[in-house]
């Protein structure tokens, strides 16, 4: 089972887009970036797989971005992953119950200026780096060459398709806003 605990952290979140359900939407994102992966059946194991997602804003992932990976400024998205890569697979045979697979936060003003140079509502561009996240918990990486920047970019796609948005990675995958 997959379970997906969202802190708003940030009244700039809900101020920024008032309807939006962003439980919702983040388990939307989490389930469809599971989906496209070979861990997909991790949600149908017996333990209980759990992703944290904390909508804040831009200085507390400042602080966080400088203190784990030594870069002094806020970033749209970053992710802590709490199970080594290698012991993924092995995650369908625990009998701990629960397992948290990581954390996921998200600066409120960084997403919200990138989604409005790309045309993304911010709910819509917010879903994206939930997928993005999600891949990084699972030990993808778009830094370790071109070759695994392809393929999790790829990945990205198939799943923002799957939630109704754009390519991410297109030139013109901008949106309208509603």
């Amino acid at each position: 089972m997959l379970n997906v605990e969202i802190d708003i952290g940030s009244p700039l979140w809900p101020a920024a887009a008032p309807a939006a359900d962003w439980q919702a939407l983040a388990a939307a994102a989490v389930a469809a970036a599971l989906r496209e992966t070979p861990n997909a059946g991790l949600d149908r194991g017996s333990a209980m797989v759990e992703v944290s997602i904390k909508l804040s804003d831009d200085a507390e992932v400042q602080d966080l971005n400088r203190a784990y990976r030594s870069k002094d400024k806020p970033t749209n998205v970053l992710s802590f992953p709490m199970v080594q890569t290698d012991l993924l697979e092995s995650l369908g045979n625990t009998d701990d119950g629960e397992v948290l697979l990581g954390d996921i936060i998200l600066a409120a003003e960084t997403c919200a200026r990138e989604a409005h140079e790309k045309g993304w509502p911010l709910p819509d561009y917010a879903q994206h780096l939930i997928v993005h996240g999600l891949l990084h918990l699972l030990g993808y990486d778009h830094e370790q060459s071109d070759h695994a920047a392809t393929g999790m970019e790829a990945l990205e796609t198939a799943a923002c398709r799957h939630l109704g948005l754009p390519d991410p990675y297109a030139a013109d995958s901008t949106r309208l806003n509603d």
